[in-house]
């Protein structure tokens, strides 16, 4: 039985090749077929040229690159290395900024800004939708809620802050019953 599995697989495989190269050979013979010169499409690349390319790099890490194409893109960005957080969370990160810009198919100038740091990507520009503004309304609620969660946090901190200062008073009233027993 196994040796009946083995050689229906090997003959699976070799019946595979044999179509392949079938269908192979038909494809060369299809292109052999087709009439040369004018009727024959290729693809072509355009040649953009590097109008301007400039970049400075320090030894910090600190670097400022631009560059023009002849296609109307223009690009700068400059970076630095930033600390990040504190104590055992100290971690450094590349802090970027920069714009570029091209013509959009409709002939439009796209102009984005841009900061890339600790907080994520942050890009601007014209081109770009923006949310409508807030309503009154929703505003207001978002205030109160906000103003709720700030006196959560003050009181939550002031409880704190009570807990921690009374093992110290309790401290300091014993030292004072040791003075008054002496």
């Amino acid at each position: 039985m196994r040796l009946f599995v083995l050689l229906t697989i090997v003959g699976v495989a070799v019946a595979q090749n044999q179509f392949q190269g079938r269908q192979n050979q038909q494809q060369y013979q299809e292109e052999e077929r087709r009439p040369q010169g004018n009727d024959r499409q290729f693809s072509t690349t355009t040649f953009i040229p590097i109008l301007q390319w400039n970049k400075e790099q320090e030894h910090d890490g600190t670097y400022r690159t631009s560059y023009e194409t002849g296609n109307n893109i223009i690009a700068e960005e400059s970076g630095y290395i930033k600390t990040f957080g504190e104590g055992e969370d100290k971690v450094e990160g590349l802090v970027q900024q920069g714009s570029y810009s091209y013509t959009s198919p409709e002939g439009q100038i796209i102009t984005v800004h841009y900061t890339a740091d600790e907080t994520g990507f942050h890009a601007q520009g014209d081109h770009i939708p923006t949310p409508p503004p807030v309503s009154e309304e929703i505003q207001k609620g978002l205030d109160l809620i906000y103003a709720g969660i700030r006196k959560q946090e003050e009181a939550a901190a002031r409880e704190t802050a009570l807990k921690s200062q009374q093992p110290l008073n309790q401290q300091i009233d014993r030292q004072d019953d040791r003075k008054f027993r002496l």
